[in-house]
């Protein structure tokens, strides 16, 4: 973890918030020798057993999932069930050319965070509610869909459930880095902003994340 204070998203809401907007993770870890695996999936982000006396309402996270059964990172997951889940947003180059000083090395803006937790396997029927919230989820809700869980053939959802597993991670710990050009000043900021936006896809995206905090850096 690139580990600045400045490049720390210090809101726990917008953390929250964008590890719902981001949920396809990499899931990594590492088996009985130590050796890393690591996968590609979605999950679902909840929040549960909020205290009482907590002001805010905030709970416990957890992740859940499925993956495939006997593939090298669920066969490590059980030999060992601690799990790192990284959240990935847009990324981009940051030319050294648009600093003020453009004599510098050129660098990378880009939002992550880091979810780690304990990681355990479920049964049969939690499976069968992750599978049916996942495909009722992505096709917004639209049960009449032929892909949602409810409406495919039994007999391919019973081949389907014997091929994979699911799973919950109890976050333990999250760490982020927001890497939006913090260290900068305001003539640097703006002109990053500036040619970002001249751009498409990612370019754009960090920039609409930098102009959110630009009256916060440079107060007047």
């Amino acid at each position: 973890m690139y580990n600045l204070p400045y490049f720390k998203e210090q809101d726990k809401e917008t953390v929250l918030q964008f590890m719902l907007k981001y949920p396809f993770i990499f899931l990594t870890g590492c088996d009985a020798e130590n050796k890393p695996v690591v996968t590609q999936v979605p999950v679902f982000v909840d929040e549960r057993d909020a205290r009482p006396d907590d002001p805010v309402g905030r709970g416990k996270l957890f992740l859940t999932g499925h993956m495939m059964r006997n593939t090298d990172h669920h066969k490590a997951f059980e030999q060992n069930p601690n799990v790192l889940a990284v959240f990935t947003g847009p990324h981009t180059y940051i030319s050294a050319t648009w600093y003020d000083d453009p004599h510098q090395a050129s660098t990378w803006n880009y939002m992550s965070v880091h979810a780690k937790g304990t990681i355990s396997f479920g049964d049969g029927h939690s499976l069968i509610q992750i599978l049916k919230r996942l495909t009722l989820h992505y096709e917004n809700n639209n049960a009449g869909s032929t892909t949602v869980f409810d409406n495919l053939p039994s007999e391919y959802t019973e081949r389907l459930m014997k091929a994979i597993i699911s799973f919950e991670i109890e976050v333990t710990g999250i760490d982020n880095v927001f890497k939006l050009s913090q260290n900068r000043d305001e003539k640097s900021y703006q002109n990053i902003i500036e040619k970002l936006e001249q751009q498409e896809g990612d370019g754009k995206l960090i920039a609409e994340e930098m102009k959110k905090r630009e009256s916060q850096l440079f107060q007047k």
